[in-house]
């Protein structure tokens, strides 16, 4: 059969072929257009489902013969629109080619690597370079002085932590600039963890004190993994909205104190003092420093620690002023300061004058290269570290996500929270494979200097995750000399960093007179600093969450009044110029949906609205106001109402009935208005209580009090009816 000559023609003048196979009348989404089978029908044209009468360049006779078809078959057309209406939606009835493009566009969502490798630009390849070497510069030996320093492990358990995480985290991650390694008080929380369990018992010692440290850090870092890996799997990424910044800033600060006096110990040299005198907590040791600092002091180890931490804060101030040469901004203070101490170390001998150095880092993790974290030794110390787990997960992906957040608006491109927790779970799972492998996060510095020195995608983290592999299996010998005192100094230079925003927070909170989030923040860094980390943000979480709950469990009302001279009613609380003119009468919003959490408080607030009005008042003041004779809901804003809800709205408005309060409902939604049909609320109220505004609600309530006033008697309820 030859085509009919009305459909050969396409829009820029080239042969339009009919399509073969079985798609003859449905576009390739799987469904066709209703003139597109009529013209198939009753034309002997197979449609191609991809011209309507509206298609651009379709001459004007095939449209008017078209519509002449489809004014001959009415009957036709209303079948042809009612079969595309029942057109099954089911996955099998879709072309295969569809299938193909969801199931990669899955596979893109849930693995991004495989959405950016394909399309790496080699044009960005020269930034991320230089951004992976010169943040692998200072990650060598951040990454070591976290193992060694705080987290009490081997120096290779800190570059394990700073490659295998990154490494993951670039293909699992959607943030392109987030460095993940191990931080400072993530590895301070486990170097507490490792101590109190090696300490359980003062009169027994472990048989081998190494490997029950690397037994503790690793189902640590395994369970953190795990926690991260199933918040992001059951979309709880919305965490970071719950816990205050305050919060997090008084943690933040406490933290850098601690670190910082742990710090000072072995730049002065006291560490094998304090093996002797053993103290436990932030105030023994800050005593102790004092104590002992100006009379059991190394002399060359405090001045190897106190010039190395001058020459860093030098270095890193030179290059904020010089920061338009790029040359120097780029310099890597940490790593030339650890090459240089080394040298000199080597040079002088300073191992002999009584200087600790870090020495021969065997890479030693038992009797295989690779262990599965859950095992007999692991287990034993998985009760006593699941609070340090929970604690870890919480502070480092509050931190992630600060940072991805800062880089993602900066750059350009959005981030998912969910898929952010699923990388980082899932690069801590795998770490945790090499036994003693710290828990690994996002840094905002790192991340920032990354963006800084030209990383624009993931490539970067894979970079210097490389470079750090590399470094754990052939640098190591060679920072045979480096003093560990020079360790301690690049740790201090941390903390600079940590404390860095207080001030800037602090007068904030200050200048708003946000007392709250003061005292938030001051009793978060008093109790860490008091009792240990652990107490401090246990207790500040839970005092942030009960804040919120109070919070949502006030349901948002507001009393409506007339504007005058018009039909419009607005909040008097926002509008001075609103009054309330009708006598007992009190028309309240819900600003907010109703759900079991806010509506448990709804009975207390509507009776405070309505003795004292938006007025602050003690509950012993005399009331301000008269008891209501006609309440009026304004329910605009309620979308949804759970059954608790309802519940406890029948209860309520059976109450107000029993006063003989008259009770009308406006602007009522589908949704809440059948949960209120099946609760019986509707069939308590009558169908005339509900009204589509309050203007309707108002003339209902004059003709009720004009009907009460003629027949006194009766009373509300049936002036009403």
């Amino acid at each position: 059969m030859e085509p009919s000559p009305h459909a050969d023609a396409g829009a820029d003048g080239n042969t339009l072929m009919p399509p073969q196979g079985p798609y003859t009348t449905r576009t390739l989404s799987g469904y066709g257009s209703a003139a597109s089978s009529i013209r198939a029908m009753y034309n002997s044209v197979p449609g191609s489902g991809t011209m309507t009468p509206r298609t651009p360049g379709i001459p004007a006779d095939a449209d008017g013969e078209r519509t002449a078809l489809l004014g001959e078959h009415p009957r036709a057309l209303a079948e042809a629109e009612e079969g595309e209406r029942r057109l099954p939606k089911a996955s099998e009835d879709r072309p295969a080619l569809w299938r193909r493009k969801s199931t990669w566009a899955k596979v893109r969502y849930y693995i991004p690597s495989t959405a950016w490798i394909p399309e790496y630009s080699f044009s960005l390849f020269a930034g991320d370079l230089l951004a992976g070497i010169t943040v692998a510069s200072m990650l060598i030996p951040q990454s070591v002085s976290y193992a060694s320093s705080l987290a009490k492990l081997s120096p290779v358990t800190g570059l394990f932590s700073a490659a295998i995480p990154g490494i993951v985290f670039a293909l699992l991650g959607t943030s392109r600039q987030l460095n993940v390694a191990p931080e400072a008080a993530l590895s301070l929380l486990v170097g507490q963890a490792v101590d109190e369990i090696l300490h359980l018992d003062p009169h027994t010692h472990p048989i081998d004190p190494n490997a029950v440290s690397l037994a503790v850090s690793t189902i640590i870092t395994f369970q953190v993994g795990l926690i991260s890996f199933l918040l992001g799997l059951f979309r709880l990424g919305f965490l970071d909205v719950v816990l205050s910044r305050a919060l997090l800033r008084g943690f933040v600060t406490a933290v850098a104190v601690v670190i910082t006096i742990e710090q000072l110990i072995p730049m002065f040299g006291l560490t094998n003092l304090e093996h002797v005198l053993q103290p436990k907590s932030t105030l023994d040791k800050f005593f102790f420093l004092i104590e002992n600092t100006f009379t059991h002091a190394h002399r060359l180890t405090t001045l190897i620690s106190f010039g190395a931490l001058a020459v860093l804060v030098c270095m890193r101030s030179f290059k904020r002023v010089c920061r338009q040469y790029w040359f120097i901004y780029r310099l890597p203070e940490v790593f030339i300061v650890v090459v240089l101490s080394t040298l000199l170390s080597d040079k002088f001998g300073w191992d002999k004058d009584g200087v600790e150095i870090l020495g021969s880092v065997p890479i030693n993790t038992g009797s295989s290269f690779v262990h599965f974290p859950l095992r007999k030794m692991t287990l034993r110390y998985l009760r006593r570290t699941t609070s340090t787990a929970v604690l870890i997960s919480v502070v480092g992906f509050l931190d992630s996500i600060v940072a991805a957040k800062q880089n993602a608006g900066r750059f350009g491109y959005s981030i998912s929270p969910n898929r952010e927790l699923v990388a980082l779970g899932a690069g801590n799972i795998a770490a945790s494979f090499i036994p003693g492998t710290l828990p690994a996060y996002g840094s905002i510095t790192r991340s920032k200097l990354n963006g800084d020195l030209g990383g624009r995608t993931q490539m970067a983290s894979l970079v210097c995750s490389t470079i750090v592999l590399l470094a754990t299996f052939f640098l190591l010998p060679w920072l045979y000399y480096l003093p560990k005192c020079v360790l301690a100094s690049i740790i201090c230079l941390i903390v600079f960093s940590l404390l860095g925003e207080l001030p800037h927070d602090a007068i904030f909170y200050w200048r708003m007179k946000a007392w709250i989030d003061l005292a938030l923040m001051t009793l978060t860094f008093v109790l860490t600093i008091i009792w240990n980390v652990e107490i401090g943000i246990a207790v500040s979480v839970v005092i942030s969450l009960l804040l919120v709950v109070r919070r949502s469990s006030r349901p948002r009302m507001t009393i409506l009044g007339r504007i005058p001279g018009t039909d419009k009613w607005k909040p008097i609380d926002e509008n001075p110029e609103a009054e309330e003119d009708a006598q007992g009468v009190l028309i309240v919003r819900i600003r907010e949906n109703l759900d079991f959490a806010n509506t448990a408080q709804l009975k207390e607030r509507l009776r405070r609205l309505e003795l004292y009005g938006h007025d602050k008042h003690h509950p012993a003041d005399e009331p301000h106001r008269h008891d209501a004779n006609v309440l009026v809901f304004h329910l605009a804003d309620v979308d949804t109402i759970d059954a608790s809800a309802v519940q406890i709205f029948y209860e309520l408005v059976e109450t107000y009935k029993n006063r003989g309060v008259g009770l009308y409902i406006t602007h009522l939604k589908p949704g809440p208005r059948r949960s209120f049909e099946k609760a019986g609320i509707v069939g308590l109220l009558g169908e005339d209580a509900f009204c589509k505004d309050v203007a309707s609600a108002m003339a209902r309530v004059e003709q009720a009090m004009r009907e009460r006033r003629s027949a006194p008697a009766d009373g509300w309820g049936a002036a009403r009816t």
